[in-house]
């Protein structure tokens, strides 16, 4: 498992006392809220403010607003441009259905994932002057398509470009370029989805009070703003929070389906539902190359015929699901073939077949897995396209911009990204990005997790979890609180789901039993056995099972309880560049070299245990009594492999060392790794 940095957050419980004095809000509320800096009435104020603030502080809308119009008004072909994701199939459909609302002559098009890929293309745009279109709106695309739109303007058809993907320093030729990122703009919330940015368009043209238009847009705003995984504060937080009141009552009549074969008809709809329920079925539609039927299902007004829609796309899910862990175990039997992958800033692997549709959920399992941005590159004969994934303080379309020169097509966001190559230029593409990378951070940045408070076994409880309702909903900077139950004792840990996929663990602290799943974590991977002492960071809900509350702990990520953890990721990051070949300065040397007798108190410890399986962390952690440094441990078991003192085999779970048989003494100073360090 990579390395994590707890960022344990200090709270003051007479701030914390003061607030819920001047707020009437729960001090097991105020809590979180001070831990996030929400520390004052006022912004508190500020964070529970519903509002949609004005949509023609948006650069261009004023113009979008009248060239649409204009093209209702007079019946000019209209054609919405969308794009094959949650995000640009609510987008596509939200406008589509208003616009036919408002009598206009629409149609859309939604290029096709394997064939056209993502955006505007010279293709589709022959195809709409065919059909005599005389406006194209782009949703949810359309920001870095120079070309394209220059091309369409050279048939005769205009274009207005709604978009919140990052502008580049050149903006498209259209009528309008309505994009949030726009450094001209003066909207005060930048951080739209591209079904928010066409929702303020329509706010635009009705002239309304945009928390009234929310019941009766509300729904699929709220679906594609969720999916697209955006900051859910300011006005995003309003249009989730409005959007999924109305989810719960929607009248669309594919929503309901999609709802009720997704088996939460009944229940009450939150951010995870959607996030992880409604919105990768959407989702797998556009991956697996049926765009088409989920829009059909959306648009669908028959609820048989909706009920059929959405339970194919539930069924491609699941076919999706099964592509996911193909594409995984092709990653792992890689990485168990050449480790040193893990030791690079950015772990970048191609493979020919994958799924180019799914690499991008890959790429965040490998990035949470690892703890370093991740990309993933889909060969396809000569042509190869690729997604990644990346953490805070490294910004992924920054990097990508950087090495243009080796891609055809490329755009994104600071976390995500998607490109587009030639199969040759893979090599190259790879060596530029590590190249950069390297320049740019001596040390890459850490993933970090927040920790909102630290919480004790006796405070889960259903009363105290429910309190924390208030907050919703959560997503993007204002995620899940997230709490720490320190110095856990390990009582049992149980496979469960498909094929042992997660695992449930049983633990104990100060005479109080809890249970806590890890989803994702294989018993094969999960590194502590019965009887360790952990820490652990976790999101705490309350579920509901046959009509009965109950505490749901969900894990986030595991630490061996008492580690120093600005030591250990200091040794992770200086073994990392030793194994790249990076020099060390004087003062790194001294303090990461093993000597003799390190290496020989570390040997009599695995002679003494009679080797050790697990994880180096755990290893790390048990030999600190001995001031033995992570990075230090890691040469001393390289050197000890190296002289045949023992053999270390790496597994799922980290690795197994075992002692070897030897005749005499061994002489440390043969060791080529001693020499050269």
């Amino acid at each position: 498992m990579g390395i994590k940095k707890w960022n344990m957050i200090k709270i003051d419980k007479q701030k914390s006392a003061k607030l819920a004095a001047s707020t009437g809000l729960d001090l097991f509320v105020c809590d979180i809220l001070q831990a996030r800096g929400m520390d004052t009435p006022e912004k508190l104020q500020e964070f529970f403010s519903e509002q949609i603030v004005d949509p023609f502080l948006l650069p261009d809308m004023e113009k979008a607003a009248e060239r649409v119009q204009t093209a209702i008004d007079e019946q000019e072909n209209i054609c919405v441009y969308g794009d094959y994701d949650c995000d640009g199939i609510t987008s596509t459909v939200l406008l589509y259905t208003y616009l036919q609302t408002m009598g206009a002559q629409v149609s859309y098009y939604i290029p096709d994932r394997d064939r056209e890929g993502y955006g505007l293309n010279f293709s589709a745009i022959d195809a709409l002057s065919q059909r005599g279109v005389n406006l194209i709106i782009t949703v949810d695309n359309g920001i870095s398509a120079l070309e394209e739109i220059d091309y369409a303007n050279s048939l005769g058809m205009q274009v207005v470009v709604t978009d919140h993907h990052k502008p580049r320093e050149t903006l498209p030729n259209a009528v309008a370029v309505v994009d949030p990122h726009r450094t001209d703009g003066t909207a005060p919330f930048k951080n739209l989805a591209g079904v928010g940015v066409v929702f303020k368009l329509i706010c635009a043209m009705e002239g309304g009070d945009g928390i009234e238009l929310l019941d009766y847009y509300g729904d699929l705003t709220c679906i594609g703003t969720i999916a697209d995984i955006v900051s859910l504060t300011g006005e995003n937080r309003t249009i989730v929070r409005y959007g999924l009141e109305r989810l719960q009552y929607t009248d669309n009549v594919g929503l309901r389906a999609l709802l009720e074969i997704s088996g939460l008809m009944d229940k009450r709809i939150t951010c995870e539902n959607v996030g992880f329920i409604l919105a990768p079925r959407i989702n797998a539609a556009g991956r697996m190359g049926i765009t088409q039927k989920a829009v059909d299902l959306l648009l669908c007004e028959d609820e048989e015929e909706a009920l059929e829609l959405a339970a194919l796309i539930s069924e491609q899910n699941k076919v999706r699901q099964g592509i996911e862990t193909e594409i995984l175990k092709d990653i792992s039997l890689e990485i168990s073939k050449n480790p040193s992958i893990l030791y690079e800033r950015l772990l970048v692997l191609s493979g020919e077949g994958w799924h180019h549709g799914i690499i991008g959920i890959v790429c965040s399992k490998i990035m949470e897995r690892y703890a370093k941005p991740c990309l993933l590159i889909s060969v396809d004969g000569d042509e190869a396209r690729g997604s990644g994934r990346s953490i805070e303080g490294f910004s992924l379309i920054d990097a990508i911009a950087k090495c243009s020169s080796h891609l055809t097509r490329y755009g994104g966001h600071t976390l995500a990204a998607g490109f587009s190559l030639d199969t040759a230029n893979i090599e190259d593409f790879e060596e530029k990005l590590l190249l950069n990378a390297k320049e740019e951070f001596e040390f890459m940045p850490v993933m970090t997790v927040n920790i909102d408070r630290e919480i004790a076994p006796q405070e889960l409880t259903v009363q105290n979890l429910k309190k924390l309702s208030v907050l919703e909903p959560f997503g993007m900077d204002n995620e899940t609180p997230v709490f720490a139950v320190l110095g856990a004792q390990i009582e049992a840990i149980y496979p469960i789901g498909s094929n042992g996929g997660h695992i449930r663990i049983r633990l104990q602290k100060d005479g109080h039993s809890f249970y806590a799943v890890y989803f994702g974590m294989t018993q094969e991977r999960f590194p502590y056995v019965i009887g360790d002492t952990i820490d652990i960071a976790a999101n705490c809900d309350v579920n509901v099972y046959n009509n009965e509350e109950r505490v749901s702990v969900k894990i986030k990520t595991v630490r061996p309880t008492g580690v120093d953890q600005a030591t250990l990721v200091d040794g992770v990051q200086q073994y990392e560049r030793y194994k790249r070949n990076e020099n060390w300065n004087e003062s790194a040397r001294v303090r990461n070299v093993p000597t003799r007798d390190d290496i020989a108190v570390i040997y009599r410890w695995l002679r003494e245990h009679k080797g050790y399986s697990g994880d180096f962390e755990i290893l790390y952690c048990k030999l600190a009594p001995q001031q033995i440094g992570y990075c230090k441990l890691r040469l001393a078991l390289d050197i000890m492999t190296e002289m045949g003192l023992i053999t270390c085999k790496h597994t799922k779970a980290g690795v197994t060392i075992a002692l070897c048989t030897v005749k005499g003494k061994v002489d440390l100073e043969q060791s080529k790794i001693l020499q050269v360090l």
